[in-house]
């Protein structure tokens, strides 16, 4: 959803001064004014996978004159489970469109879903691929289970008497809930 509201925001800010209308589509909210935006009409949808099938089924949108897809950030989708909803939107859609995908990752779950969604694929990598860590970096890897995380992290920053420490969760909500209990 937070990813859907700054694409959106983007083409918003981006086509200004263009008679191009989008619309945001995801669940969590009441879909009465999506409804309303969508019989209104609209060039662009940026939408979650989920609420956009809820749409389509109840015919508030109609999927067969799309021309462009875009799928951004298609690892996070397939790690949320995504797959089989955006297999079901793929359906929907009509076979001459031009697609599109975008992923930070490219895994064989994500070359898979790109040998079956895209024809003649033009690959760019912004940056090559690199599996080693700078040479003073050291690397340890602790497997527990998911509860004892913040335990070890907390043991690790007190008895280690680290002063400045990095660190990436899933999501914004875990983020301020581990920031709050440490």
């Amino acid at each position: 959803r937070e990813l859907a509201a700054q694409v959106q925001q983007s083409i918003a800010d981006l086509g200004a001064h263009l008679r191009q209308q989008s619309a945001l589509i995801f669940g969590g909210v009441s879909p009465r004014p999506q409804i309303d935006q969508l019989r209104r009409g609209v060039d662009i949808v940026v939408a979650t996978p989920g609420r956009l099938l809820d749409h389509a089924n109840e015919r508030n949108i109609d999927l067969r004159s799309v021309r462009y897809l875009i799928l951004d950030e298609a690892d996070r989708m397939l790690d949320m489970g995504f797959i089989r909803d955006i297999r079901r939107v793929l359906a929907m859609l009509p076979p001459n469109r031009q697609n599109m995908l975008f992923s930070a990752t490219f895994s064989d779950d994500i070359r898979g879903l790109a040998s079956n969604l895209l024809r003649n694929p033009l690959s760019i990598d912004v940056a090559p691929p690199n599996n080693r860590t700078a040479d003073k970096v050291e690397q340890i890897s602790y497997r527990l289970p998911k509860d004892h995380k913040r335990h070890l992290l907390a043991h690790l920053i007190k008895d280690g008497d680290w002063h400045q420490v990095l660190v990436f969760t899933r999501t914004k909500h875990g983020a301020n809930r581990l920031s709050e209990q440490l």
